[in-house]
């Protein structure tokens, strides 16, 4: 057994390393110990329980009222990694200066991404989004119905970004993407980017943006990025969705076209 004088000298150390990181502990303890909890009270997956909390509290219709409605459920009532209402600023921007008229979201989750873009496009325009997850992808489909958006407007594709990727001429048509939207897996970003490349659906001045470059990070990607001088590139620094304590980013590239 540890004496307590031992005990006690370390004492500052702990109390330091637990102000330290109290974000991290916070994050650890909404995402994944309140998760396991409810997971087993409900029976249903967390992205299942945002949707019946949104299906009780937002206006139907209204993709406003929707999204709201998802931030105070992230932040109050169970965490989850969507881009939340900062960093969306940023993307709301870019989706309204920019006017692209075919855009790619990869990593729909439950549908939040996929709201905020489609309420920004312009008429005529086109959202393909792409999630590898069936279940999260029924909630999605609930999720982006509940809004108000149908099939013109936005396409949910079940599938992993790289199959979708490959078929984006062939099976939907696509040409060219003006604007990619990245947000799911980190290690996916790297070789979905070099699979846009080489694929050609990526033009001169497509803009792709990639969420949590910094936290959980993409070093491989940014790496890439700013040694391969195909893109403009800023990020957009920012803190991690619904946890202001901790710094997370999302990188801004234009595409300049093949050297």
């Amino acid at each position: 057994m540890v004496s307590p004088a031992i005990a006690l000298a370390f004492l500052p150390f702990v109390v330091t390393l637990i102000i330290r990181y109290r974000y991290y502990f916070l994050l650890f303890y909404r995402a994944v110990l309140v998760r396991m909890v409810q997971d087993c009270l409900t029976s249903l997956t967390r992205e299942e329980r945002a949707f019946q909390y949104v299906l009780t509290h937002a206006t139907p219709g209204d993709p406003n009222s929707i999204l709201d409605t998802f931030d105070h459920w992230c932040s109050k009532v169970e965490y989850m990694s969507n881009i939340g209402p900062r960093k969306g600023k940023v993307l709301d921007r870019l989706i309204v200066d920019n006017a692209p008229l075919t855009v790619l979201e990869l990593g729909t989750h439950c549908g939040y991404g996929a709201v905020r873009i489609a309420r920004s496009l312009q008429l005529g325009a086109r959202l393909y989004t792409v999630e590898m997850d069936e279940r999260n992808a029924e909630v999605a489909e609930k999720v982006i119905r509940l809004a108000g958006f149908d099939d013109d407007t936005l396409e949910l594709i079940v599938g992993t970004s790289e199959e979708v990727i490959t078929k984006m001429r062939e099976q939907y048509g696509v040409e060219r993407l003006d604007f990619v939207f990245m947000d799911h897996w980190k290690r996916c970003y790297l070789p979905d980017l070099q699979l846009l490349e080489g694929s050609g659906l990526l033009g001169k001045g497509s803009i792709i943006l990639a969420d949590n470059v910094i936290f959980p990070g993409a070093p491989h990607f940014l790496r890439y990025v700013k040694k391969s001088g195909l893109y403009q590139y800023r990020t957009h620094r920012a803190t991690l969705e619904y946890t202001p304590g901790i710094r997370d980013g999302m990188a801004e590239l234009t595409y300049l076209g093949v050297k």
